[in-house]
């Protein structure tokens, strides 16, 4: 039986103090996910806030990112429009990724096993060159190949080898590009 009452944050590190929390949701929700707020100020604020970005990254309005310090973007990748990046573990996206709209990258879990319902967290990893596509969803502890495509409204609860398709069907090779 659960017992929600017992859950703890105990063993849980946010990677920085509450002060640093607060400031960053604030930031957060009234600059960073504005539609007025330039893509270039928001990789200048994760930068200020801890995140690792590369050069000719390209973040939309309304994405989501917990914690900016947990957070690595390699160069030109692109973040579309709602996407939710609930890094309560290291998020790290290679170049030339592109993370579509309202996809969802949440590092975090629950052990459904314990009464507790302790965290089960795990770090996400998303290669060179993979698309995470509309609606699709990684969950934690999942690395996705290099080149490799998460069709949209998929949901990736293991890893995806180098140059697959992951779709609703199942996961077949990519195609080369003609």
């Amino acid at each position: 039986m659960r017992n929600l009452p017992a859950f703890t944050l105990a063993g849980y590190d946010k990677g920085r103090g509450r002060l640093t929390q607060a400031l960053w949701f604030a930031v957060l929700n009234t600059v960073f996910m504005a539609w007025f707020c330039p893509a270039r100020l928001r990789v200048a604020l994760l930068r200020a806030f801890g995140a690792t970005i590369g050069e000719g990254v390209l973040i939309r309005h309304r994405v989501r990112v917990l914690w900016p310090w947990k957070l690595t973007v390699g160069d030109h990748t692109w973040i579309g429009e709602g996407a939710w990046l609930l890094n309560l573990e290291p998020v790290t996206l290679g170049a030339h990724v592109c993370v579509s709209q309202e996809a969802l990258l949440c590092t975090g879990s629950h052990d459904h096993r314990a009464a507790d319902f302790r965290y089960r967290n795990a770090p996400i990893v998303v290669r060179d060159g993979a698309w995470i596509a509309t609606r699709a969803t990684v969950l934690a502890g999942v690395t996705i190949g290099a080149q490799s495509v998460v069709a949209a409204g998929t949901v990736v609860h293991r890893d995806l080898p180098d140059l697959t398709l992951h779709t609703a069907a199942g996961r077949r090779p990519v195609e080369e590009p003609v």
